[in-house]
């Protein structure tokens, strides 16, 4: 009985290391906001949401740092090039800045505001070797607010980026 109880708590101790062993490096990006609803598209994104992208962009990193099937690569050293990149739009470069930091996947997320009722939310992982995409997640959000934005999140890394057999695969 002893022998057995010593055995389960020593396959238990390497649940840990097992799931580390499975993480996937990710260069996760900053989020990008498309808001057709401004006259001004040159013009900087507001205050409010700037704040907005970047606590979902940490938010995003968090999630998925503790689900353990990702490690967060930092992004410092690209991250000035990455912001001066539309990185939806520039033809890859996500994924060639991904591999310039040794990261496995390269991560975006996008959101387009057509109106103050009307937005979508989009996350795209790209493998950084091929440029292939692995997952695509899109919600759409109605209202522009801090919760909506913090909830649409949630719920798309929940039943989309980690959900079983929908997601990005180990």
């Amino acid at each position: 009985m002893r022998g057995c109880a010593l055995l389960i708590v020593a396959s238990l101790s390497l649940l840990p290391a097992a799931a580390a062993a499975q993480a996937r490096s990710a260069a996760i990006f900053d989020f990008e906001l498309t808001d057709t609803s401004r006259d001004n598209q040159l013009v900087p994104h507001d205050a409010e949401h700037q704040a907005r992208l970047a606590e979902v962009s940490e938010r995003l990193r968090k999630r998925l740092a503790e689900s353990g099937r990702f490690s967060v690569t930092d992004i410092a050293p690209v991250a000035e090039e990455a912001r001066a990149s539309n990185l939806q739009f520039c033809g890859g470069c996500d994924v060639s800045l991904a591999g310039k930091i040794g990261a496995e996947l390269a991560i975006t997320g996008m959101v387009r505001k057509i109106s103050n009722l009307i937005l979508s939310m989009t996350i795209f992982v790209r493998d950084a070797k091929t440029g292939n995409d692995l997952a695509v997640a899109q919600a759409s959000m109605r209202g522009d607010t801090d919760e909506t934005w913090n909830r649409t999140l949630d719920w798309l890394v929940r039943n989309r980026l980690l959900a079983p057999d929908y997601g990005v695969r180990r």
